[in-house]
Protein backbone atom coordinates (compact mmCIF):
# COMPACT_ATOMS: atom_id res chain seq x y z
CA UNK A 1 0.00 0.00 0.00
CA UNK A 2 3.04 2.57 1.00
CA UNK A 3 4.47 1.60 -2.55
CA UNK A 4 1.28 2.33 -3.88
CA UNK A 5 0.41 6.23 -2.46
CA UNK A 6 4.20 6.73 -3.06
CA UNK A 7 4.04 5.65 -7.00
CA UNK A 8 0.64 7.89 -7.09
CA UNK A 9 2.37 11.05 -5.77
CA UNK A 10 5.44 10.64 -7.62
CA UNK A 11 3.25 10.27 -10.91
CA UNK A 12 1.08 13.28 -9.87
CA UNK A 13 3.75 15.60 -8.54
CA UNK A 14 5.24 15.29 -12.33
CA UNK A 15 1.87 15.67 -14.16
CA UNK A 16 1.46 18.56 -12.21
CA UNK A 17 5.09 20.18 -13.09
CA UNK A 18 4.40 18.84 -16.68
CA UNK A 19 1.52 21.35 -17.25
CA UNK A 20 2.53 24.19 -15.62
CA UNK A 21 3.86 26.73 -18.07
CA UNK A 22 6.90 28.38 -18.54
CA UNK A 23 7.38 32.19 -18.95
CA UNK A 24 9.19 33.31 -22.13
CA UNK A 25 12.56 34.26 -21.10
CA UNK A 26 12.67 38.30 -20.72
CA UNK A 27 15.66 39.77 -22.94
CA UNK A 28 16.73 43.40 -22.55
CA UNK A 29 18.88 45.20 -25.06
CA UNK A 30 20.86 48.01 -24.38
CA UNK A 31 21.36 50.15 -27.19
CA UNK A 32 22.67 52.74 -25.70
CA UNK A 33 22.03 56.63 -26.43
CA UNK A 34 21.02 58.05 -29.29
CA UNK A 35 23.15 59.45 -32.09
CA UNK A 36 23.84 63.04 -32.14
CA UNK A 37 23.39 64.30 -35.81
CA UNK A 38 22.60 68.17 -36.75
CA UNK A 39 19.62 66.85 -38.80
CA UNK A 40 18.62 63.49 -36.96
CA UNK A 41 19.79 60.12 -37.99
CA UNK A 42 18.52 57.10 -40.34
CA UNK A 43 16.00 54.52 -38.68
CA UNK A 44 18.01 51.40 -39.83
CA UNK A 45 21.78 50.03 -38.35
CA UNK A 46 24.26 51.87 -38.10
CA UNK A 47 21.83 54.74 -37.60
CA UNK A 48 24.55 56.94 -39.55
CA UNK A 49 23.87 60.63 -39.39
CA UNK A 50 20.91 61.69 -42.25
CA UNK A 51 21.27 64.46 -44.29
CA UNK A 52 19.63 67.37 -44.21
CA UNK A 53 16.62 67.21 -45.94
CA UNK A 54 15.75 63.46 -45.33
CA UNK A 55 13.31 64.20 -42.89
CA UNK A 56 10.48 66.57 -42.73
CA UNK A 57 8.80 69.08 -40.25
CA UNK A 58 6.76 66.08 -38.85
CA UNK A 59 10.19 64.72 -37.40
CA UNK A 60 10.84 67.67 -35.74
CA UNK A 61 9.07 69.06 -32.52
CA UNK A 62 10.18 72.58 -31.80
CA UNK A 63 13.15 71.99 -33.90
CA UNK A 64 14.14 68.91 -32.40
CA UNK A 65 14.66 65.51 -33.55
CA UNK A 66 11.73 63.54 -32.52
CA UNK A 67 14.06 60.40 -32.59
CA UNK A 68 14.32 56.95 -35.32
CA UNK A 69 14.82 53.12 -34.74
CA UNK A 70 15.24 52.56 -31.01
CA UNK A 71 14.77 56.43 -30.03
CA UNK A 72 11.56 56.85 -31.68
CA UNK A 73 9.95 59.23 -28.97
CA UNK A 74 6.91 60.14 -31.47
CA UNK A 75 3.31 59.43 -30.92
CA UNK A 76 1.82 56.27 -31.05
CA UNK A 77 0.32 55.36 -34.99
CA UNK A 78 2.72 58.51 -36.26
CA UNK A 79 3.78 58.28 -39.77
CA UNK A 80 6.32 61.42 -40.68
CA UNK A 81 7.26 62.16 -44.82
CA UNK A 82 10.95 61.71 -45.72
CA UNK A 83 12.80 62.15 -48.83
CA UNK A 84 14.08 58.84 -49.28
CA UNK A 85 16.31 60.23 -52.54
CA UNK A 86 18.84 61.07 -49.57
CA UNK A 87 19.19 57.44 -48.47
CA UNK A 88 21.86 55.49 -48.97
CA UNK A 89 20.51 52.01 -49.57
CA UNK A 90 18.01 54.06 -52.41
CA UNK A 91 21.45 55.17 -53.86
CA UNK A 92 22.40 58.50 -52.24
CA UNK A 93 26.12 59.00 -52.20
CA UNK A 94 26.12 62.74 -51.76
CA UNK A 95 27.64 64.62 -48.99
CA UNK A 96 26.05 63.71 -45.53
CA UNK A 97 25.58 66.44 -42.88
CA UNK A 98 27.90 68.40 -40.89
CA UNK A 99 27.06 70.35 -38.00
CA UNK A 100 26.16 74.46 -38.58
CA UNK A 101 25.27 73.19 -42.39
CA UNK A 102 22.95 76.20 -44.10
CA UNK A 103 19.22 75.35 -44.69
CA UNK A 104 17.84 74.47 -47.92
CA UNK A 105 13.99 76.33 -48.51
CA UNK A 106 11.84 73.32 -49.80
CA UNK A 107 11.40 69.99 -48.30
CA UNK A 108 10.38 67.79 -51.02
CA UNK A 109 9.09 64.04 -49.00
CA UNK A 110 7.98 61.45 -51.52
CA UNK A 111 7.72 58.62 -48.48
CA UNK A 112 5.94 58.24 -44.75
CA UNK A 113 7.60 56.72 -42.02
CA UNK A 114 6.75 55.30 -38.87
CA UNK A 115 10.54 56.67 -37.13
CA UNK A 116 10.99 52.61 -36.98
CA UNK A 117 11.29 51.79 -40.85
CA UNK A 118 8.13 51.21 -41.61
CA UNK A 119 6.96 52.69 -44.85
CA UNK A 120 2.62 53.98 -44.46
CA UNK A 121 0.45 57.03 -45.00
CA UNK A 122 1.02 60.15 -43.24
CA UNK A 123 -2.31 61.58 -43.77
CA UNK A 124 -1.84 64.60 -45.26
CA UNK A 125 0.42 65.67 -48.00
CA UNK A 126 4.10 66.51 -48.41
CA UNK A 127 3.86 69.17 -50.21
CA UNK A 128 1.66 70.65 -47.48
CA UNK A 129 5.01 71.28 -45.51
CA UNK A 130 6.50 74.28 -46.06
CA UNK A 131 9.16 74.44 -44.33
CA UNK A 132 12.51 71.93 -44.22
CA UNK A 133 12.38 69.37 -41.39
CA UNK A 134 15.29 71.16 -39.93
CA UNK A 135 14.25 74.26 -37.88
CA UNK A 136 17.69 75.33 -36.42
CA UNK A 137 18.18 73.15 -33.01
CA UNK A 138 20.29 70.18 -33.19
CA UNK A 139 20.89 66.89 -31.56
CA UNK A 140 20.07 63.02 -31.71
CA UNK A 141 16.80 61.98 -30.31
CA UNK A 142 16.38 64.20 -27.32
CA UNK A 143 17.42 67.31 -29.08
CA UNK A 144 21.08 67.37 -27.00
CA UNK A 145 24.60 67.87 -27.80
Amino acid sequence: MFRWKSLVLTLLAISLLSIVSKAPAQVSVEVGVAPVCPYGYFDYAPYDCSPYGYYGPDFFVGGLFIGAGPWFHGPRGFYGHVDNRYDPRQGYRGPMPERGETAFNHFHGNEARDGQGHVGQAGHEARNEHAAGFSGHGGGGHGRR
